[in-house]
């Protein structure tokens, strides 16, 4: 499976307009559940929800300590 790029997901969102998006989906190898995610992305942010994002969190509480992060790598 491959990604669509920024104007394939434009491309699937302008064809759900009309026709169902599910059968859109299918068409593009996308589930249904897929295909809606990303247009939910486009309906709040625009073009802009339409990037790929990280899915890396911002921060993680449960991050070892530096002092013990240069133990390890030692």
């Amino acid at each position: 499976m491959h990604l669509l790029t920024v104007e394939g997901w434009r491309g699937l969102i302008r064809r759900a307009h009309t026709r169902p998006s599910a059968h859109v989906a299918a068409e593009l190898g996308r589930s249904r559940a897929c295909s809606s995610k990303w247009g939910n992305h486009w309906r709040c942010h625009g073009d802009f929800g339409l990037l790929d994002r990280p899915s890396a969190p911002h921060h993680s509480p449960r991050t070892a300590p530096t002092w013990v992060m240069e133990m390890i790598e030692s």
